[in-house]
C-alpha cells in the first residue's frame, strides 16, 4: 500500500478552495495530450498495466524471499531439507546399528564354532600349536567371510592370525571374561584397524579353559548397506523439494494476481483517501518532474509559496519564486532543512529525488514555516542555557565546607555565562562561623571577572555601605535591586565618588544586587556587573540572579555552620588533649597530633605516671568527627585517668573502659540524641624501668611498633581485642622485655589507613619511615610525619607517640626480705637508714623509717609471708612493701581512746602519695616522698 500511495501521489491534484479546472485531473494523471485517461487503462500501470511482466517480476521477488509467498517457500524448503537430513542420519545410524549387531553375532558364531570344533583342544596341547591351528583358522576365516580368526593361549599369545608376523604376539582386546568362561564382544582398534570382535573360551572335557578363540570383522566391511540405500533417499528428497518449489510458485503467482486485481471502487477509494491526506497535512509538498515541471503542489505549498491556481504543469522558473528557491526545486539536488527566505517567511526545505530506486525522474520537496519556530528556539536556547547554569550551580557550588571557597565558586560560575564581573561581600561574622549582624560592615570575599583590572573593591576590603547604595537597599529590603544605568545612579555613586567614576569609565554600566539570604539570616550581598552587552539586565535575568544566589546561599550557610561547629570542636578538643606531659624518668617521650584536613576527630593520647616509677602510655580513637567525637574522647580520657589511679593491669583497665562505653551507648540510645560510640579503640601500655618489662593490651587498635637499639623495626604480636563498647569478650595482654634505648611507637589508624590504602600497606610504609628515622623520639616523629606517603591523604586525625626507654640502675634500688617477726622492723629501719646515707638523703631518714615501720608492721600483723621491702631512688623516694595477702588497708580516723589505727594516717601525712596495687602473688603498699 505504501508503494501504491507513492505512485498515485504523483498523479493526484490539489483540492482548491473554488471550482476545480476541468483540465487539472488530466495533467495530474500525466496525459500528455490533455485527454483524461482511466486509471485502469494506463499502459505500464503498476496495478493493471502489463500484467504478465509484473507477474514474472513478482514471482522472482516471491522466490527471493521478500514477500509472504517467498517466506512460505523458504520455510517449506527448510522443512524438506531438515526431513532429508533427519532421514539420512536415521538411515546411517540404523544401518550401522544393524551391521554392527550382525557383525557381533557372526563373530560370536564363528568363534564358538571354531572353539568347539574337534581337534581344537588337542591342537592347543600340541608341541607346535601354530602349525596346526594357523591353516585351520585361515580356512575357516575365508569360509565364513570374517576378517580374522585368532587362536591364543590363556595368556593371550596368538597361535594364528591373518598376518603371520602377528603370531606369537599379545592379543589386543579383553580376555579376562573369556578366561572366566564367558563370551566377550567388543569394538576396538586392533592390528588391522577398527573392528568388532568376539572372544570365546576353549574348554577341555573337565570344563577347564585351555585357550581362547577370537573372530572379528573390520568396520569398513560393515557399512555397505548405507552406501546402497543413501542415493535412493537423496533422490526422494530432491523430488520432494521440486514439488515444494512448484507448489510455492503456484501460490505466489495466485497471491500476486489477487493483489493486483483491484476493482474500480477500491481504486477510487484509495485515491480519495490519498488526496485527503495530502491536502490536510500542515506541511507543503511539491513534486517536480525531471524537466523541472511542477507536477503536484498541495494546499499548504500554495499558501507558503503563494502559488497561482494553475501552477501544476508549469516550469518552476515561471512561478515567480526567488531565484535561490526556484533553482533548488529545478535542480533536484538533495537538501536537508535548507532555509530560504520567501517574502516574510523563513522556509525549511527538504528535497529528495524520486528515481533513486527505479522510480520516475524528478524530486519531492517538503516545506515548513520555521519563522516562529526559530524565535521560539532562540528563547528555548536561552532558557536551556540558564537551566544548565542552575544545574551546574548545584554541582559546582558547595564542593567544600569553606565559606570563602564557596563564595569564589559562585563568582567563577557566573562569569562569563551570566555577568561580566561578580563580587561577593559577606559579614565578618559569617566568615568565622557566627551569626551575621546587619549593622556591621561587609568584607569583600570573592571577585571574578572577564578581566583582572576592573576598578572594583579588591578581596579582603572592608566595606561600609551608604544607605543609598543598591547593596544597602537590597539588604534592607531583602530583595534584589537593579541599577540599569550606573552612570545615572546617584545613590550608587555616593558610595565612593572616585571609584564610581572609574567603574563607569571602565565600561561597567549595569548592576544587579541580590541579598545572600538563608532562611531568616542575611549573610551578605552578591553584585552582578555588566560591561560587554549594551543592554541592561532585564526582569528574567533578575529572576535568574535571585535563583542562583539562593542556591549559593544554602551552601554558604552550610559552610558557615560547619565552620562554627569546627571551631567549637577544635576548641573543645584542644582543651581535652594534654597540654604538657607529666615529669617522669622512665621514658623519653615525643608526640605529635595532626588534625584531619576536614573535621575534628576523636583521636587522643596520654602519659600517666604510676607507682613504682612505672609509666602508662595510652592512645585511643573515637570513630567519627565533630563535637560528639571530641566530647566522647574527653570522657574516655578522663575515665582512663581515673582507672589508672587504681593501678590496674592493662587488660583489666580496658575491661572497665569497655563497660563504660557500653553504658554511654545505653544512655545515648535511651535519649535518642546521638549515635552509639561503638568503634572506639584504645591501646594501653605500662612500662616498668626496674624490670624493663612493658605490658600491653589493645582494644581494636593498630599494633605498636618497636624500634630496637640497632635500628631494626618490628610490630610485636599483641592480641587484638574487640573495639570498646561491644562487650562480652576479655582482653589479653602481651609482655615485652625492652632493651634500654628501645623506642616504642604508638599511633592511631589515621597514620596507616585510609579509603585508598589498606592497613597492611600503611604498616609497611610506617616501617620504612621508622627505619630511616634518627635515634631521638623527636627525630622519629619528624621523619614519620614528613613522609608524604603516610600523611598526604590523611582523612582522619593522627596521634603519634614515640617513647625511648630508660632503666633504673641497680645502684638506685635497695631490697630486703623481711621475716614475719615484729623484731625485724628494727633491722629494716637500720638498713634503710644506711641506704639513705649512701644516696645522700639523710634528711629523709626519719620520715622514711617511720613510713617503713608502719607499713612493715601492718604487713607482719595483717599480711602474709613472704614480705619484701623495696626502696627506689627516682624523681621521688619510693618505699614499697610486698606481701602475699590480698587484704587492702583502709585509712581511718582513730578515736582518742583507740590504741591503734593511726599508722596509715601517719603514712598519708608524711608522704606525698601512697596507695595499694595488686600483683598475681599479693599486693604492694607504696608511698612516695619528694626529694629535698
Amino acid at each position: 500500500m505504501v508503494r501504491l500511495l507513492g505512485r498515485s501521489g504523483a498523479r493526484s491534484t490539489r483540492r482548491p478552495s473554488g471550482p476545480r479546472p476541468s483540465h487539472a485531473p488530466d495533467r495530474a494523471l500525466g496525459a500528455p495530450d490533455g485527454h483524461p485517461r482511466r486509471p485502469g487503462k494506463q499502459p505500464g500501470h503498476p496495478l493493471t498495466g502489463n500484467r504478465r511482466g509484473t507477474g514474472r517480476s513478482g514471482l522472482r521477488s516471491a522466490l527471493g524471499g521478500r514477500s509472504v509467498a517467498g517466506q512460505v517457500f523458504v520455510l517449506q524448503v527448510v522443512i524438506v531439507l531438515l526431513l532429508v537430513v533427519a532421514a539420512v542420519v536415521a538411515l546411517v545410524l540404523q544401518v550401522r546399528h544393524d551391521s554392527t549387531q550382525e557383525a557381533r553375532n557372526r563373530s560370536v558364531a564363528v568363534a564358538e564354532t571354531f572353539a568347539n570344533a574337534p581337534g581344537t583342544v588337542e591342537a592347543l596341547r600340541a608341541p607346535d600349536p601354530s602349525a596346526v591351528l594357523q591353516p585351520r583358522a585361515e580356512a575357516a576365516r575365508k569360509a565364513t567371510d570374517v576378517d580374522f580368526i585368532v587362536v591364543m593361549n590363556t595368556d593371550g599369545i596368538r597361535y594364528s592370525h591373518p598376518k603371520t608376523d602377528r603370531i606369537g604376539k599379545k592379543f589386543v582386546g579383553t580376555i579376562a571374561p573369556a578366561l572366566a568362561g564367558r563370551t566377550v564382544t567388543e569394538e576396538i582398534t586392533g592390528t588391522i584397524g577398527p573392528l568388532v570382535q568376539a572372544v570365546v573360551p576353549v574348554k577341555a572335557d573337565d570344563g577347564k579353559v585351555v585357550g581362547l578363540v577370537s573372530a572379528g570383522i573390520t568396520t569398513e566391511s560393515v557399512g555397505g548397506t548405507a552406501d546402497r540405500q543413501l542415493p535412493l533417499v537423496l533422490v526422494a528428497a530432491a523430488a520432494g523439494l521440486a514439488l515444494a518449489t512448484a507448489g510455492t510458485a503456484l501460490v505466489s503467482r495466485r497471491l500476486l494476481r489477487q493483489t493486483h486485481g483491484l476493482g474500480p471502487h477500491e481504486m477510487t477509494r484509495m485515491y480519495e483517501h490519498h488526496d485527503a491526506v495530502l491536502h490536510a497535512v500542515r506541511e507543503g509538498v511539491l513534486i517536480v518532474g525531471g524537466e523541472g515541471t511542477l507536477l503536484l503542489a498541495n494546499d499548504e505549498a500554495h499558501r507558503l509559496l503563494d502559488l497561482p491556481d494553475d501552477a501544476e504543469g508549469r516550469h518552476v522558473f515561471d512561478l515567480g519564486l526567488a531565484p535561490d528557491t526556484s533553482g533548488l526545486l529545478a535542480s533536484g539536488r538533495v537538501a536537508t532543512d535548507e532555509v530560504h527566505l520567501v517574502k516574510d517567511r523563513l522556509l525549511a526545505i527538504n528535497q529528495r529525488t524520486t528515481d533513486s530506486k527505479g522510480g520516475p525522474p524528478g524530486s519531492v520537496a517538503t516545506l515548513r514555516d520555521s519563522t516562529e519556530l526559530r524565535a521560539l528556539s532562540g528563547r528555548a536556547e536561552t532558557a536551556r542555557e540558564r537551566l544548565n547554569m542552575l544545574y551546574d550551580a548545584g554541582v559546582a557550588i558547595g564542593t567544600s565546607l569553606d565559606v570563602t571557597r564557596t563564595a569564589e565558586e559562585l563568582a567563577e560560575l557566573a562569569v562569563p555565562r551570566f555577568a561580566d564581573f561578580v563580587t561577593v561581600d559577606l559579614f565578618d561574622a559569617v566568615l568565622s562561623g557566627g551569626q551575621p549582624q546587619a549593622a556591621t560592615a561587609l568584607r569583600r570575599t570573592a571577585v571574578n571577572g572577564i578581566r583582572k583590572d576592573a576598578p572594583l573593591y579588591p578581596v579582603g576590603e572592608r566595606i561600609r555601605l551608604v544607605d543609598t547604595s543598591p547593596q544597602a537597599r537590597c539588604l534592607a529590603a531583602e530583595q534584589a535591586v537593579v541599577e540599569p544605568r550606573l552612570s545615572e545612579a546617584a545613590g550608587w555613586q555616593a558610595q565612593d565618588l572616585e571609584r564610581s567614576a572609574q567603574v563607569v569609565t571602565y565600561g561597567i554600566h549595569s548592576l544587579i544586587a541580590v541579598p545572600l539570604r538563608a532562611g531568616s539570616l542575611v549573610l551578605g550581598v552578591v553584585s552582578f556587573w555588566r560591561s560587554e552587552k549594551p543592554e541592561p539586565f532585564d526582569v528574567d535575568e533578575v529572576a535568574l540572579a535571585e535563583e542562583l544566589v539562593a542556591r549559593a546561599a544554602v551552601s554558604i550557610d552550610n559552610a558557615r555552620r560547619y565552620t562554627r561547629e569546627h571551631n567549637m570542636a577544635v576548641t573543645l578538643q584542644r582543651s581535652l588533649l594534654p597540654r604538657n606531659l607529666p615529669a617522669q624518668d622512665a621514658l623519653e617521650i615525643a608526640y605529635r597530633y595532626l588534625p584531619a584536613q576536614e573535621g575534628v576527630g576523636g583521636d587522643w593520647f596520654d602519659v600517666l605516671p604510676l607507682s613504682g616509677a612505672r609509666v602508662a602510655l595510652v592512645v585511643g580513637d573515637v570513630v567519627g568527627h565533630g563535637l560528639h567525637a571530641a566530647a566522647t574522647m574527653g570522657r574516655l580520657r578522663t575515665a582512663v585517668h581515673n582507672f589508672s589511679a587504681l593501678d590496674l593491669p592493662p587488660n583489666e583497665l580496658l575491661a572497665l573502659l569497655d563497660e563504660l562505653v557500653g553504658r554511654i551507648d545505653q544512655d545515648e540510645a535511651a535519649e535518642g540524641a546521638n549515635a552509639p560510640v561503638t568503634g572506639a579503640t584504645c591501646l594501653y601500655a605500662i612500662y616498668d624501668p626496674v624490670s624493663r618489662l612493658c605490658t600491653i593490651a589493645r582494644a581494636g587498635h593498630p599494633p605498636p611498633a618497636l624500634i630496637h637499639p640497632d635500628g631494626s623495626v618490628e610490630f610485636p604480636e599483641v592480641p587484638a581485642g574487640p573495639p570498646l563498647g561491644l562487650g562480652g569478650l576479655p582482653f589479653e595482654t602481651a609482655e615485652l622485655e625492652l632493651a634500654e634505648g628501645s623506642r616504642l611507637v604508638l599511633y592511631t589508624d589515621g597514620l596507616v589507613e585510609d579509603r585508598e590504602r589498606d592497613i597492611d600497606e600503611g604498616l609497611e610504609l610506617l616501617r620504612g619511615a621508622l627505619e630511616r628515622a634518627g635515634r631521638s623520639p623527636e627525630e622519629t616523629c619528624r621523619v614519620v610525619l614528613d613522609d608524604s606517603r603516610l600523611t598526604a591523604r590523611a582523612g582522619d586525625d593522627i596521634a603519634l607517640i614515640v617513647a625511648r626507654t630508660r632503666s633504673l640502675t641497680p645502684d638506685r634500688i635497695a631490697e630486703w626480705q623481711v621475716p614475719g617477726d615484729p623484731a625485724a622492723v628494727g633491722e629494716v629501719r637500720a638498713s634503710v637508714s644506711r641506704q639513705l646515707a649512701r644516696w645522700g638523703l639523710d634528711e629523709l631518714t626519719f620520715t622514711t623509717e617511720l613510713i617503713l615501720s608502719e607499713l612493715v608492721t601492718n604487713a607482719i600483723r595483717y599480711g602474709g609471708d613472704p614480705i619484701h621491702v623495696r626502696v627506689l631512688h627516682d624523681r621521688t623516694l619510693i618505699c614499697e612493701v610486698f606481701d602475699s595477702s590480698s587484704t587492702s588497708p583502709h585509712l581511718r580516723y582513730a578515736a582518742m581512746t583507740d590504741e591503734g589505727g593511726r599508722g596509715l594516717f601517719l603514712v598519708a601525712q608524711l608522704s606525698e602519695r601512697w596507695g595499694t596495687r595488686y600483683t598475681p602473688d599479693g599486693k604492694v603498699i607504696w608511698a612516695e616522698q619528694s626529694l629535698p
